[in-house]
């Protein structure tokens, strides 16, 4: 499996009580009730194993990196180096070179946007999009097309949530300089044919850039396998700390771009005549980074390979059918965005009860779920609904927190009865 898929595969081999063992916020009570944790697409929580390394890193190891050759510096050094070779495997990137580190998925998009789009994106040209992204991967776009005079596209989805690749191929035109989508929506679940998507956009001579924040959680990616130019990730979503993100870029790419940031790190030598920036990928790592959270995010892939990515994603798949079985018992209730191809997300509404009562009832049983226009307000718009509950599962969700939920959102209904 080198690209996202939900079809049938093998079965889970997760012992999923170990697993939830590893997560010691599972343990706590939210409102006097046994917690509920629904909104991985959020964010999600972290294993005692990345919270013990980040502690580790704070309580002996605390140093700047590239900067020192003493001990400490040089041993942070090494961690924070060897967290990129893990990225670059988890990725299964060709080069190290390829694996920049960032605040998030949103500043990995606005650094290709700000650097690769200022160069290569001017008037007449286009930008392709899809009306399902994130608001990340929509604004850095509007905001280049509005500078440069360039146009913004955008790829319709049907009533299931499902992109239109007829729609697509034909927008493809030689004015077309780039294509940026989604791996998985945030919002529906989707996942999109993207190595399909992308050899449509190299043939009409397009670069492509991939927002994975929703899909490196949800299964295997191989950005080779892929051929994407750009994929953007965030640490947060994937069992790793907040704060820190990675963009993979090819390597011919990258070293075409200008920096987009400057300052210390990204340079090899400053006077005030001239500035010669880094080698890759330092050209594109101004400051002092986000150490801990980098150290932290190569722990969190360990912990996920570990378990077998794969595994993961046959668990996460059944929970999404059962899952979505039970909320279709409800009487009332709609899910919105019921795609062939889906990752374990499902946003829903329900008949008379705005999304967001239905939110904070459910958290008074202690089940969290998010509500909202989760940052896809064109989404939203596009189904006629102002909102929707969403429920989102991870890898150390269970059956019996589906079932929760249902009795959860059966209580709602009493109280709007």
């Amino acid at each position: 499996m080198s690209v996202l898929t939900q079809t049938a595969g093998p079965a889970s081999t997760l012992d999923i009580e170990t697993v939830r063992r590893d997560f010691p916020i599972l343990r706590r009570e939210v409102r006097g009730k046994r917690l509920v944790y629904l909104d991985n697409a959020a964010t999600t929580q972290k294993p005692q194993a990345v919270i013990d390394r980040i502690v580790k890193y704070y309580a002996e190891e605390n140093s700047n990196v590239h900067r020192g050759v003493h001990y400490l510096s040089e041993v942070a050094t090494e961690a924070y180096e060897g967290a990129r070779k893990i990225v670059k495997d988890f990725l299964n990137a060709r080069d190290v070179k390829e694996i920049v580190f960032t605040r998030g998925t949103t500043e990995s998009i606005n650094l290709v946007a700000q650097s690769w789009g200022r160069r290569n994106i001017g008037a007449g040209d286009e930008v392709i999009i899809s009306a399902i992204e994130h608001h990340s991967n929509i604004v850095p776009w509007q905001m280049i097309c509005d500078e440069k005079g360039a146009r913004l596209r955008i790829i319709p989805v049907n009533d299931q949530g499902e992109l239109s690749l007829d729609e697509y191929e034909k927008m493809l035109g030689n004015r077309v300089k780039l294509v940026a989508i989604g791996h998985i929506s945030n919002a529906l679940g989707t996942v999109n044919p993207i190595r399909k998507m992308t050899e449509l956009a190299h043939a009409a001579g397009a670069v492509v850039l991939i927002d994975g924040a929703q899909g490196v959680p949800h299964g295997v990616v191989d950005v080779r396998d892929i051929d994407c130019d750009f994929y953007a990730f965030s640490g947060h979503k994937v069992y790793a700390p907040t704060g820190v993100g990675v963009l993979y870029g090819k390597q011919a790419l990258l070293q075409a771009m200008p920096p987009w940031q400057g300052g210390g790190d990204m340079i090899l030598s400053v006077s005030f005549e001239k500035t010669t920036y880094n080698s890759l990928p330092y050209k594109f790592e101004a400051g002092t980074p986000n150490i801990e959270g980098v150290i932290g995010l190569g722990e969190a892939l360990r912990y996920i390979s570990g378990l077998g990515v794969a595994n993961v994603a046959a668990w996460e798949h059944d929970l999404l059918l059962y899952a979505t079985a039970r909320l279709q018992e409800i009487e009332g209730l709609t899910i919105i965005g019921t795609a062939a191809d889906k990752a374990s997300v499902i946003s829903f509404v329900l008949e008379g009860v705005h999304p967001h009562d239905i939110g904070t009832i459910l958290d008074q049983e202690g089940i969290a779920v998010r509500t909202g226009h989760h940052c896809a307000q064109p989404l939203m718009m596009r189904f006629n609904v102002p909102a929707t509950g969403r429920a989102s599962f991870g890898l150390y969700n269970t059956r019996e927190e589906a079932d929760l939920l249902v009795e959860g959102l059966h209580k709602v209904i009493e109280v709007f009865r």
